[in-house]
């Protein structure tokens, strides 16, 4: 979490701020925001990869007070209109495309804002899973499920017990019982009630149309701000089939244990 305050620049409103970020995934809170900041994000890796990197934010569903832009050699392209209200959105662009810029919108009374948003940075493999632009809700191909299992943040054997839709958000969340637990990278699935069964939840887009039905799925995705997002998730008796049919011809891309 990188903090900063415009107070201490209340007599210089013109004022420009850099700010270094190494970590690969934070948040920027802004609090009384006046002139502006530019947000470097210098990770530890190898200067030669920053080519291959997407950024994504997300601004906090109350961040007010500045506008966000994407900076280039002196140009600016605004990236979020100060008080624009687009819950849960996510904006991504590549790392070479340029850095952020964010500046303070004229206040009568700054002490009320705060302008803050999350930010991941990721390989532009992983980002175009998250952001298929085309086709978002189409199935996995066979190949495709057996990738997901090997590079997947989550992969797990599981039932639909719920579903709940956020018209607001676009979103819909799948309440899921899990069968058996292959990997999860944080623990979304946890261990509840004294019955001792493992539940989570894993978030896809509304349009998709997700519906509470029988049988056990495999569910894979990616972890994207904190949340489990849906990738593949095919029945489990047709990612048996599959892995094994591949398992057959020495075609899997790893071990995993179907049953």
């Amino acid at each position: 979490l990188s903090s900063s305050s415009g107070l201490t620049h209340e007599s210089h409103k013109k004022d420009v701020e850099q700010v270094y970020l190494r970590c690969s995934e934070g948040s920027i809170e802004w609090m009384y925001p006046t002139g502006a900041l530019i947000v470097n994000l210098r990770p530890n890796i190898s200067p030669a990869s920053y080519k291959h990197l997407t950024v994504c934010i997300k601004p906090f569903k109350d961040s007010a007070g500045a506008n966000i832009y994407l900076e280039k050699t002196g140009e600016l392209k605004l990236l979020v209109r100060d008080g624009e209200r687009s819950p849960s959105r996510v904006y991504c662009f590549g790392y070479d495309q340029g850095g952020l810029f964010v500046e303070a919108t004229p206040q009568q009374d700054i002490s009320r804002k705060i302008t803050g948003f999350q930010y991941e940075l990721m390989s532009r493999g992983i980002a175009a899973d998250l952001h298929t632009a085309s086709a978002p809700c189409r199935p996995c191909s066979d190949t495709e499920v057996l990738l997901a299992v090997c590079t997947s943040d989550f992969v797990i054997r599981g039932s639909i017990q719920n579903v709940t839709n956020e018209a607001e958000e676009q979103e819909s969340i799948i309440h899921v019982g899990v069968t058996k637990l292959y990997r999860q990278k944080s623990k979304v699935f946890q261990l509840t009630g004294e019955s001792g069964n493992w539940r989570g939840q894993i978030k896809t887009l509304l349009e998709c149309g997700v519906k509470p039905g029988d049988g056990d799925f495999l569910f894979t995705g990616r972890m994207h701000f904190g949340e489990a997002r849906l990738g593949c998730a095919p029945r489990f008796r047709d990612f048996q089939r599959m892995y094994r049919e591949a398992k057959d011809k020495g075609l899997n891309p790893c071990e995993i244990g179907p049953d």
